[in-house]
């Protein structure tokens, strides 16, 4: 017998995706209150969620999801398919504005600073996390809603990261703890603007 591929309403995805987004976000947030005691926005767009962690959530789901009883595997493959996205994400949002979002080059066994060992094998922790644990809580959330509430959640904030996007397009989110090259993009601004004016004079 052919095993088939489970799939639920677009909403379905909609909501498990902004809801891990945020989870990632708040995740990272609370790293940094932890590690540097203060508070930092992290990712490229303004509001609370990470959209790679979504992105990530939902690849997992798809793929992984008839392994629920099978940990290790999951594990495993959480650590290589996030690896891959993460590395490719990192390697596209530094062509595309010349700035890193994280940078894992003073960690051990990194490839380019986009990955390392340390964040694969929290990616399988979090694959294992999400496939075992927090996907049936979340069907369990997903099926007590109504259809109404469900559709108004999703157009609501998909509305918001729409708008959230096309701005972030234009100016990403950048900044002290958020991107790697701010400081330096900030002190080549200085020396254009000190050269204008002195062009000036």
């Amino acid at each position: 017998m052919r095993k088939k591929l489970i799939l639920h309403p677009f909403d379905y995805y909609a909501l498990l995706f902004f809801t891990t987004a945020f989870a990632g976000w708040l995740w990272e947030v609370i790293l940094y209150l932890i590690t540097n005691h203060t508070f930092v926005n992290r990712g490229v767009y303004r509001g609370p969620y990470l959209p790679i962690y979504g992105i990530g959530c939902i690849i997992l789901i798809l793929l992984l999801h008839k392994m629920r009883q099978q940990p290790i595997l999951v594990f495993m493959l959480s650590c290589f398919l996030c690896s891959v996205l993460e590395y490719f994400a990192g390697v596209w949002l530094e062509k595309k504005w010349g700035i890193r979002w994280w940078d894992y080059s003073e960690h051990m066994f990194n490839f380019q600073g986009h990955v390392c060992l340390t964040s694969a094998v929290g990616f399988g922790l979090g694959g294992v996390l999400l496939i075992c644990l927090i996907q049936p809580v979340f069907n369990k959330f997903y099926h007590r809603m109504t259809i109404k509430i469900r559709i108004t959640l999703c157009v609501l904030f998909l509305l918001v990261f729409i708008v959230d996007a096309a701005y972030s397009a234009i100016a990403p989110n950048t900044g002290t703890h958020i991107s790697t090259f701010f400081q330096l993009e900030k002190t080549s601004t200085s020396k254009i603007v000190n050269k204008i004016q002195y062009c000036s004079i």
